[in-house]
């Protein structure tokens, strides 16, 4: 009973250290967050309010990329002012990061879990994906290292884990990358030769997450084929002299060259690669052994599989297939990016680098052990420093100017379906200071915003899905009016929209960064049919009942 008291009252010593250095970590990334106002990157766009609108629940024409995100998002606004949000999930995703991948290390000692804390936060995987403005690919990162605790847990048998396994995969699950990374974690850890009840339990309610991205892309009328010219756009892209497949080895690799952080260029970063895999194989046996019986395998069989996905585009078997895929499978679009799915492997190397450190303690001792454990803390920042202060001050705050809010409230006084141009996906704006970011006005109106879905990385120009889009951009192409597409409304942000464009059309606010025009003949928006919003209640509701549910009985 003494030996068990001594234990408890160690436990919260071992874990203050983590905690601060997770608080640090938050401060240290996030920091420029302390000024007010909006930090937008990419696809990164938080607004003041975020309606709930049957646009974002469920988008008629546009395959669910934000299902159910735009949802929680909204649903979060009610409550909380989206500059308080946007802070709120940045720092909470940081700081159970850090935190997560540190209760997964099989150590009594603090400083191997300190090196887990900070090494599966300062690296490229985060930094690229942060910068890109991927907050919520970033949420299935950081419950990924709870998801895999409560899966180690219920094959130890412990039924009160399977509402951790829920709420962890549910933050996972807000996109559908995030869903299928959390159900086949979940898949490859609890399936075995006989799974328990539980484990089936546990598997089932983690899959039922994706009941609203699923069911979206069902009723949804766009085309469930993607363009292939994306799988070369999106492959996996080399940082320095070691290639694609050392950039991945990094856990670096991301398509967008503008998001990944000077550091990765520089002649020292394959150095530091390959001291963290070495300390790796150092610490692979430790972490093997200390782990429940074969789920290291298991999780090096979900790194390998992630890997596998990530390079698959890079490589010219890997792009035929890939290519073939989305062509041909419905859904398969979301594996073109394969870089995204990396989070397994970058976890698997944390733990095992922290391992190292341990077994290096259990060999040598502790001071050996305290100087490689404290120069694998140091490493990391000091190899990409750039990360540090928003990303070099990448995510500094901004302000959406006055004219927004107004183009809203004389919008909602008259709803109709809006017409965005110069009609393109992504705008760089002066008032952000030059940043690209993906046009905030889809979630600023409450009004339908008919958005164009087109990407453009580099040369290569990818087709959208959203047929709709399409038909607007041809008829824009072609020299058409925008009042002849029926829509209500149409906002111009920016220089290079011809005038043909705009004939037919009233000016009824002009602004010094937007002006708006009334369309005298619009045609009124279509609504959903009642099939299809009770197929996207019934598939809300299943996903929110089992939230709900787990989290009922974990506090039971």
């Amino acid at each position: 009973m003494a030996e068990l008291r001594t234990e408890a009252d160690a436990a919260p010593r071992r874990a203050w250290p983590v905690h601060v250095a997770a608080g640090l970590l938050v401060v240290a990334i996030l920091g420029p967050l302390a000024w007010p106002g909006y930090a937008l990157s990419y696809d990164m766009v938080f607004v003041p309010r975020q309606h709930l609108t049957w646009t974002l629940v469920a988008p008629a024409d546009a395959l669910p990329r934000a299902v159910p995100l735009d949802a929680v998002v909204a649903l979060a606004n009610l409550a909380i002012p989206g500059w308080l949000l946007q802070r709120v999930a940045l720092a909470g995703l940081v700081y159970a990061a850090a935190v997560g991948a540190a209760s997964l290390v099989p150590s009594g000692r603090v400083l191997p879990r300190v090196v887990a804390a900070v090494g599966y936060v300062w690296t490229a995987y985060l930094a690229e994906r942060l910068l890109l403005g991927q907050w919520s690919l970033l949420c299935c990162y950081a419950a990924l290292p709870w998801i895999v605790a409560a899966a180690i847990d219920i094959r130890r048998g412990a039924r009160a884990a399977v509402p951790r396994l829920v709420v962890a995969a549910a933050a996972a699950s807000l996109t559908p990358t995030g869903g299928l990374i959390a159900t086949t974690a979940a898949a490859v850890l609890l399936l075995g030769r006989r799974p328990g009840r539980t484990a089936l339990a546990g598997l089932a309610a983690v899959a039922a997450l994706n009941a609203p991205w699923v069911v979206a892309s069902l009723v949804a009328s766009a085309g469930a084929a993607s363009d292939p010219a994306g799988v070369a756009a999106f492959a996996a892209r080399a940082e320095n002299s070691t290639g694609t497949l050392g950039a991945l080895l990094g856990t670096g690799g991301v398509w967008n060259r503008l998001t990944t952080p000077d550091s990765r260029m520089w002649t020292s970063t394959p150095v530091v690669t390959v001291v963290l895999l070495v300390l790796a194989v150092i610490g692979w046996p430790r972490l093997r052994s200390a782990l429940a019986p074969g789920v290291a395998y298991r999780l090096a069989g979900l790194a390998a599989g992630g890997f596998v996905l990530a390079i698959a585009g890079a490589v010219p078997p890997g792009a035929a297939a890939l290519r073939f895929l989305v062509v041909q499978v419905p859904g398969a679009g979301l594996l073109r990016d394969g870089q995204k799915f990396l989070a397994g492997y970058v976890l698997l190397l944390v733990l095992c680098v922290a391992s190292g450190v341990a077994r290096l303690a259990d060999r040598f001792g502790a001071e050996v052990a305290g100087v490689v454990g404290v120069g694998a803390v140091l490493l990391p920042l000091f190899a990409m420093p750039d990360l540090a202060w928003g990303g070099a001050g990448a995510l500094h705050p901004v302000r959406y100017p006055a004219d927004w809010a107004t183009v809203e409230r004389i919008v909602d006084a008259a709803p109709g379906d809006v017409l965005a141009l110069p009609f393109g996906e992504y705008r760089r704006y002066g008032w952000t200071g030059g940043r690209v970011v993906i046009d905030p006005l889809p979630r600023y109106l409450a009004a339908p915003v008919v958005a164009d879905d087109t990407l453009v990385v580099g040369a290569v120009t990818v087709a959208g899905e959203d047929r709709r889009a399409a038909r607007v951009r041809e008829h824009l192409a072609a020299g058409g009016a925008a009042a002849d597409l029926g829509v209500a409304w149409v906002v111009v942000e920016g220089p290079g929209v011809p005038p043909s464009a705009l004939a037919g059309l009233d000016r009824v606010y002009s602004g010094p960064e937007l002006t708006l025009y009334r369309n005298p003949a619009a045609v009124p928006a279509g609504h959903p049919t009642t099939a299809r919003r009770a197929a996207m209640l019934l598939a809300y509701t299943l996903a929110l009942g089992m939230v709900v549910g787990a989290a009922a009985w974990w506090s039971t």
